[in-house]
């Protein structure tokens, strides 16, 4: 689901509700963003940025706090039984919202209970990039160098379970190829593979490669979003490029714990929102090649509830498990 400039116009009416219900409260001592993965991806970029923010505008420090491991939800177990007074957030994931629990038969927490939506802020396509050295100049090169030699390729990825997985994992599905999935602990970890030849493809969210690939150094063979993506208006899509009907955007949110009241989830809507519409915010996430796509929590939660449906069904025919 792919949300467009529309819902950063709809903004004042998504601030409405929550400015109305939430005036009054603030954070006593600085708040934790919890970010379930390592520095220098598009979750930790799109928490740093919104932390400033909203830091500013409640007068409070925001701290972001990189908790990485099991493919997000080592992080994401901690703001999910943290005390529930407002001074710990998550940046949530398409990853640990949606799709892990259809990965892992054995959570230690309930998505749809222990956490609660604050706000969805951005999302992100991923890209199919690759080294220099790779013998395709195109997507259409690549599928068929991976059916011509099933199983040499590997596909890299930030982790067991991140949208970069899934969303090869899908593609392997729907492009009927064999590669090779290999999991890293972050695009940080990815990177100096990636650029050295070690590893010869990345299925990723896209803004960490955007300034090597606009340096030469990496080369961008397709997005996965339904229509080109504005960072990249030259790259053809997946499904453009022979895969009909693929999208797979990543995307990012604040989620507290379930237990947080309502009056707290409110005022951390309304100044989440307030954050999302700043001229100055949104040249930021699209400098980084990230879209704002600015949901209050209600419809934060029914656009999950969305997602849930169509992962779950990606986990079920790729018939994918992970302890």
């Amino acid at each position: 689901m792919t949300l467009t400039r529309r819902h950063a116009l709809a903004l004042p009416a998504l601030l409405l509700p929550a400015a109305a219900a939430a005036q009054g409260w603030n954070p006593t001592r600085p708040v934790r963003i919890i970010v379930p993965f390592t520095a220098g991806g598009a979750t930790d970029v799109s928490a740093r940025i919104m932390a400033e923010r909203m830091g500013a505008l409640m007068g409070q420090s925001f701290v972001v706090d990189n908790r990485p491991g099991a493919g997000g939800n080592v992080g994401t177990e901690a703001v999910a039984k943290a005390d529930p007074d407002g001074h710990t957030l998550l940046m949530g994931t398409i990853g640990t919202a949606s799709i892990n629990q259809f990965l892992y038969p054995r959570l230690a927490w309930d998505p749809r209970t222990d956490l609660a939506q604050v706000a969805l802020v951005n999302q992100v396509t991923n890209a199919v990039v690759v080294h220099p050295g790779v013998a395709a100049g195109s997507f259409q090169e690549l599928l068929a160098l991976a059916r011509r030699q099933p199983g040499r390729l590997n596909y890299a990825t930030p982790g067991n379970g991140t949208s970069g997985h899934m969303c090869g994992e899908y593609l392997k599905f729907r492009a009927n190829v064999d590669i090779n999935h290999v999991p890293y602990r972050g695009t940080g970890a990815l990177m100096p593979d990636l650029l050295g030849g070690r590893v010869e493809v990345a299925i990723d969210n896209l803004p960490a490669y955007l300034p090597h690939i606009r340096e030469g150094r990496l080369r961008v063979l397709a997005v996965t979003s339904r229509e080109r993506w504005f960072a990249l208006p030259d790259t053809p899509t997946v499904q453009e490029s022979g895969v009909p009907g693929f999208e797979a955007v990543a995307w990012f949110g604040l989620q507290a714990p379930g237990r947080t009241p309502r009056h707290i989830l409110d005022r951390y809507t309304e100044v989440a929102l307030q954050a999302v519409a700043e001229a100055g915010t949104q040249a930021r996430f699209r400098e980084i090649g990230a879209n704002p796509s600015p949901l209050n929590g209600p419809d934060f939660d029914r656009f999950i509830a969305a997602e849930n449906d169509k992962w779950r069904e990606v986990v079920r025919v790729a018939n994918i498990r992970l302890e």
